[in-house]
C-alpha cells in the first residue's frame, strides 16, 4: 500500500512498532526494509525525511489487522 503526507512521524513510527506482523518499507530499486527495526527506521527513512513530513512511502503490511491499524491512522490519525 501507498500511505502519503505522513506528518507526525513518531506517532506513524508508534502505530508501526504497534503492529504485530512484518512491515516493510519497499525503497524505489524494489528492497524490501524491516520497518519495525528501529535501525533501518532511521536509516531508511533519513534519505526521504527532509522536511518533516513524509510525502509517499511503499509499505507492505503481512497482516490484515496490520493493514488496518496503518489505514486508520492515515485516515483518523489514530
Amino acid at each position: 500500500m501507498k500511505v502519503q503526507n505522513i506528518t507526525d512521524v513518531d506517532a506513524f513510527f508508534k502505530v508501526i512498532d504497534e503492529c504485530q506482523g512484518t512491515v516493510e518499507l519497499v525503497t524505489g530499486e524494489g528492497d524490501r526494509l524491516n520497518l519495525k527495526s528501529k535501525l533501518c527506521q532511521y536509516v531508511s527513512l533519513a534519505n526521504i525525511f527532509s522536511n518533516g513530513n513524509i510525502p509517499e512511502l511503499e509499505i507492505v503490511a503481512h497482516e490484515q489487522e496490520d493493514v488496518q491499524r496503518i489505514l486508520d491512522f492515515m485516515i483518523y490519525g489514530k
